[in-house]
């Protein structure tokens, strides 16, 4: 599959008539938004305001964070089964509105809601105090279930992203890139000499609020398979998950995942990315079984002289990740996998739940209890309400200089899939 994909900076966003990009602005018709949203009958109100990089601005509890793109060419279009109909996609022309993010906030619906700063010390340590996020505040109504809601505000967050994401259709990208993943038997034949390298991407997939939607169908519903990762670069794969907001691959991490973009640069080059697969991270362990069963039968049968793991969450799904590692060892195949760690505030307890002497090659993104002092900042998108609530506060948390949290609240801080702004030197 072959996919160009064409990259339209956005310095700026704001509100206007009639919605369009210019000289690298998005202008946004709030009330043409609004009509979209409340489509939706379970939604009551809906605000909409703007979060530019540098301001003095908190955004919580966020569920989501999405980039806004365009199919213009080739089969499907962004979002398939959810937003669009059910087509494949990946291949063709996609355009992307680089440095700008719907981020969706509201009445919390877990507790695993997160926290964007777009300054000071919580900036550090998210990718989304660097975009120019429209920031869409969901009030639902009243006497909905906890999964009515995430429903509705999840396909609303996506009909905002893919209507403002039209509005790059008939622009002139900054910059093109094309990807190329072709067939296996085609990448051996040209690069016999490479090492073939797979990527398992684990998605999250434990219910209770714990869901990924893959072509619109529940991970859990489905078994481990095959997927062309430029697939995942037009919205196969959505986030629908309330999972620790540190380690959550919102929507956006999915679109734009760094293991893909790293082992395609290097395709052709040291190695041959020849497959990617993508598996769940289920609750019973008969289901994890036949996961990593199902995962390892993939990797011996497609021939992989190493794979790389991504895992999402913690806790539960470290029994996956192991399981994975520890089986396609055994096959011979070299795993390297990306994690992060729970290791207390003191940064001294185990890590991981589970462990395994064959897992001796792993990328940790950071300790998810590391506390971290936020200032106060000027003004809040969403509420505080659930500031000592969510995964990652505690109670008394809120001083009159700020707030204090572990990095676990603060949306992506130490996702596994690398995309976050954590090191170690």
């Amino acid at each position: 599959m072959k996919l160009e994909i064409g990259y339209i900076n956005i310095r700026d966003i704001q509100f206007a008539e009639p919605s369009a990009i210019k000289d690298g602005v998005l202008y946004v018709n709030k009330g043409e938004l609004e009509a979209i949203v409340l489509e939706d009958e379970c939604i009551a109100e809906v605000g909409f305001d703007i979060a530019r990089p540098g301001e003095s601005v908190r955004i919580t509890p966020v569920k989501d964070v999405i980039e806004p793109r365009a199919k213009v060419g080739g089969s499907g279009d962004i979002f398939p089964g959810v937003i669009s109909k059910v087509s494949t996609v990946g291949s063709g022309k996609t355009h992307v509105l680089r440095g700008s993010a719907v981020v969706t906030v509201g009445k919390i619906v877990g507790f695993q809601e997160g926290i964007i700063d777009m300054t000071g010390a919580g900036a550090d340590y998210t990718p989304f105090s660097a975009t120019n996020n429209l920031v869409v505040d969901f009030k639902p109504k009243e006497g909905l279930s906890a999964r009515e809601y995430e429903a509705a505000i999840r396909i609303a967050g996506f009909k905002v992203a893919y209507a403002i994401g039209r509005l790059g259709a008939d622009v002139a990208p900054d910059e093109t890139k094309t990807y190329e993943f072709e067939s296996i038997m085609e990448s051996v034949r040209k690069y016999p000499d490479l090492p073939r390298v797979g990527y398992v991407q684990m998605l999250q997939s434990q219910g209770l609020l714990h869901d990924t939607y893959v072509y619109g169908v529940d991970m859990k519903r489905s078994i481990t398979t095959l997927l062309s990762p430029t697939e995942t670069m037009d919205g196969a794969i959505l986030s629908g998950n309330c999972v620790s907001a540190c380690d959550k691959n919102t929507t956006y991490h999915h679109q734009n995942n760094p293991v893909i973009e790293d082992l395609f640069a290097e395709h052709g080059k040291t190695l041959n990315f020849t497959a990617m697969i993508i598996t769940n991270e289920n609750v019973y362990l008969a289901d994890k079984e036949r996961s990593s069963d199902w995962t390892t039968k993939l990797v011996d049968h497609l021939g992989l002289d190493g794979v790389i793991i991504s895992q999402e969450g913690f806790g539960n799904p470290d029994t996956d990740l192991i399981m994975n590692c520890k089986k396609i060892q055994e096959l011979g195949v070299h795993t390297v996998l990306i994690t992060d760690e729970y290791a207390g505030r003191s940064g001294a307890s185990q890590s991981l739940a589970d462990a395994d002497p064959k897992a001796d090659a792993l990328i940790s993104c950071g300790n998810a209890n590391q506390i971290v002092k936020l200032p106060n900042l000027d003004r809040i998108i969403g509420t505080l309400e659930y500031t000592e609530a969510i995964a990652g506060g505690f109670k008394g948390n809120m001083t009159g200089d700020g707030i204090t949290v572990e990095l676990q609240a603060i949306v992506g801080a130490t996702n596994e899939m690398g995309y976050n702004r954590l090191s170690a030197r």
